[in-house]
C-alpha cells in the first residue's frame, strides 16, 4: 500500500484525499518509482477544479523525481536509476506510482531529486516558450507577466543568458525584487491602474514582438494592446482565470496578430523530445544558468493548504510536496 492523493469530484482544495492505494507490480513497459519530492504545479489546481477535466476518480499531480524500485519486462531503466518526470500521467501526489519508462527521462549526477522536481516541468516550459514556441534570439525584447512565478523566475534567469532583454510584471514590490534578483532587465507592478503606460516607457514607447502570458483572464487584454503589428501573443497559463472569449477580428484590426496557447504535453509527445527538452533543462542547471529557488515544501498530509497558498499567490519561487 501507498499513501497517495485521490479526488472523487471536482473543486476547491478540500476536495483532495490523501489515501491508502494498493500498488500493483509494473507490467509490460512499465517501472514503479518510488518518489523522493514532487513538484507542486499551477496546472494542478486546474486538474483539481476541473478547469481541465480528468475522468474520476484521479489521482493529481504531474511532476516529480524519485528512485526506479521495479521495471517490467521491456523497460529501459534497472532498480535503484535516479529518474524524473512530468507528463507522464497524473497521479504524483503519491509515495510511489507506475509509470511507462518512455516517459521517464534519466536524473544527471549533480542534479537532486528537489531540484529536479522542483525545475524539470517549469524547466521545460520555459525551453519550448524560449526556443521553440518564438525562438528568440540574442538582442531580441519581450515582456513576460508574473515575473516572479516558477516559471518566471526561470525565464529571466536563461533569457538572460541568452542575451534577451525582458521586461516583467508582477504583483508587489517583493515579487518585482525577486524578478528583478533573476534576470530581468525591468519589472512593472501589473496591479498598477496605469500599468501599460509603465511599461511602455520602459521600452521608450514601442510595443513587443513576443508577450509571454501566464495570468489569462487579468491581463489578456493588457497583452494584446502592448503587441506591435504581427506580434505573437503565448498564452500558456490562466492563474487570474481563463481569458473571456473574443472575436477573432480583434487580432486583424490590431494588426494581424498571432495568438497561441501552446502546452508542455504538445511540446513533448515524444520520448526524443521529451529527454531532449529535459536534458537541456538539466545541462543548464549543472552550468549554473538556472538557480532553482524553493522556497515552499509540504508533506502529502499538507496538498490542501498548498493549493491555497498557490491559488492566492502567497508562494514564489517553486514549490515541493515532500513524500515521509
Amino acid at each position: 500500500m501507498v499513501k497517495a492523493v485521490r479526488i472523487h469530484q471536482v473543486g476547491g482544495a478540500e476536495v483532495m484525499q490523501l489515501e491508502d492505494l494498493p500498488l500493483e507490480a509494473p507490467g509490460p513497459g512499465m517501472v514503479t518509482v518510488r518518489n523522493q519530492a514532487i513538484g507542486l504545479n499551477y496546472i494542478d489546481t486546474y486538474h483539481r477544479s476541473g478547469l481541465y477535466p480528468l475522468p474520476l476518480p484521479t489521482g493529481i499531480g504531474m511532476e516529480a523525481a524519485g528512485v526506479v524500485e521495479a521495471v517490467g519486462e521491456g523497460a529501459d531503466f534497472a532498480p535503484g536509476d535516479r529518474v524524473a518526470y512530468c507528463s507522464a500521467g497524473f497521479g504524483a501526489y503519491a509515495e510511489a506510482i507506475n509509470l511507462p519508462a518512455s516517459r521517464l527521462v534519466p536524473l544527471p549526477e549533480g542534479v537532486s531529486a528537489e531540484v529536479a522536481a522542483a525545475v524539470m516541468l517549469k524547466g521545460q516550459t520555459v525551453e519550448y516558450l524560449l526556443h521553440r514556441t518564438a525562438n528568440l534570439q540574442a538582442g531580441d525584447r519581450c515582456l513576460f507577466h508574473a515575473a516572479a512565478g516558477g516559471v518566471g523566475l526561470l525565464f529571466g534567469q536563461w533569457a538572460r543568458a541568452l542575451g534577451i532583454e525582458t521586461i516583467g510584471t508582477a504583483g508587489s514590490a517583493a515579487k518585482i525584487e525577486l524578478a528583478l534578483a533573476n534576470g530581468f532587465d525591468q519589472v512593472v507592478n501589473y496591479s498598477d491602474d496605469d500599468v501599460q503606460e509603465q511599461i511602455l516607457a520602459c521600452t521608450g514607447g514601442e510595443k513587443f514582438s513576443v508577450v509571454y502570458d501566464g495570468v489569462g483572464r487579468a491581463t489578456f487584454k493588457l497583452s494584446l494592446d502592448l503587441l506591435r503589428p504581427r506580434g505573437l501573443l503565448v498564452s500558456f497559463g490562466n492563474a487570474s482565470g481563463a481569458p473571456e472569449p473574443f472575436d477573432l477580428q480583434e487580432l486583424s484590426v490590431r494588426g494581424s496578430l498571432y495568438v497561441t496557447r501552446p502546452t508542455l504535453l504538445s511540446y513533448t509527445a515524444t520520448t526524443e523530445e521529451l529527454r531532449a527538452s529535459a536534458a537541456a533543462v538539466f545541462d543548464r542547471v549543472l552550468d549554473g544558468t538556472l538557480q532553482v529557488t524553493i522556497n515552499q515544501r509540504y508533506s502529502l498530509d499538507q496538498v490542501v493548504q498548498a493549493h491555497r497558498d498557490i491559488e492566492s499567490r502567497q508562494t514564489t519561487g517553486s514549490s515541493l510536496i515532500v513524500p515521509a
